[in-house]
């Protein structure tokens, strides 16, 4: 789907160099996403050919496995609302932090 109906040029504007706010938007978008590791790949992939940053993706990928509503659902039966929320939140800090950092640091990784 990303390959033939999503433009560069959209993915770039959205998940490139040019948009700050990048990390922060592809870690909201991962949080309703329900898919393990595995299926995140080729999304990743994807999203790498047509020009996100690298720290972006991997964003993404960690709020889809970490932070996914499933997981939530079910870690609210398991812990209180309190340690919950706190968890989401040092989740959610961490991940943009490290996004940043790679997107920061990209150069030497590709």
């Amino acid at each position: 789907m990303i390959h033939n109906w999503i433009p560069e040029s959209w993915i770039r504007a959205v998940l490139g160099g040019r948009n700050p706010f990048g990390v922060i938007l592809a870690t909201i978008l991962g949080i309703p996403m329900y898919a393990d590791i595995f299926g995140v790949i080729p999304i990743a992939e994807a999203l790498l050919y047509k020009g996100a940053l690298l720290g972006t993706i991997l964003s993404f990928m960690m709020a889809v496995t970490t932070l996914s509503l499933p997981s939530l659902i079910m870690l609210k039966k398991a812990i209180k609302p309190k340690l919950l929320g706190t968890f989401i939140a040092i989740c959610t800090v961490g991940i943009i932090i490290v996004g940043y950092g790679f997107n920061l640091f990209q150069y030497l990784f590709i």
